[in-house]
């Protein structure tokens, strides 16, 4: 997909007396139900019951009737905003990915939200050596840190990448194959 649409979330209290309706339109991606479960999760909704429709064209629709934990509809016009936001920023944006000179050395950063109970997305390290390993990038050496932001807790992936001739890690041409491979993998496009 050369660009990506923005997802849409619409609430709709109006179908159900007792759940809010969130119908949500976005591409299809690797860990979109971990990713929506997650927010709702880390922003104290209860999904009580939702429907994926299959992926067409690269999209997928989603109806989910949630409630607050307290058991009330979400009626509230800056609660509502902000859930949406949330779910358009993740959906949008699950990971990040960039590659970065350490000194002599280069460095593919791989970040990640975790959620508040202090878990992380599942096979990301998985899925980044298998996209580097189809490239043929050789790995000096891997670690998992947590970094916090005021807002957020992120687990970050860092890969010290070994220099070779078919990927000569100084060229951007090279480095932007790596990082794309390695977003598309992550996101299972």
């Amino acid at each position: 997909m050369t660009t990506l649409k923005t997802p849409t979330v619409i609430v709709d209290n109006s179908l159900s007396p007792a759940h809010t309706l969130l119908q949500i339109q976005c591409v299809d991606q690797k860990g979109l139900c971990y990713d929506i479960m997650r927010i709702s999760k880390d922003s104290d909704i209860k999904v009580t019951f939702g429907r994926f429709s299959s992926s067409v064209k690269g999209f997928r629709n989603i109806d989910l009737f949630v409630q607050q934990n307290d058991g009330k509809k979400i009626i509230d016009p800056e609660s509502q905003k902000t859930l949406c936001s949330c779910l358009k920023e993740e959906m949008h944006h699950p990971l990040r990915v960039i590659i970065v000179n350490r000194g002599p050395d280069t460095e593919l950063l791989v970040a990640n939200p975790v959620e508040l109970s202090g878990k992380g997305r599942p096979r990301v390290f998985y899925d980044v050596t298998l996209a580097l390993k189809a490239l043929g990038v050789c790995i000096f050496s891997a670690e998992v840190v947590r970094h916090s932001t005021q807002e957020r807790q992120w687990e970050v992936y860092r890969f010290l990448l070994e220099e070779n001739r078919d990927f000569p890690l100084t060229r951007s041409e090279a480095r932007s194959k790596i990082v794309d491979k390695v977003r598309r993998t992550l996101m299972g496009w």
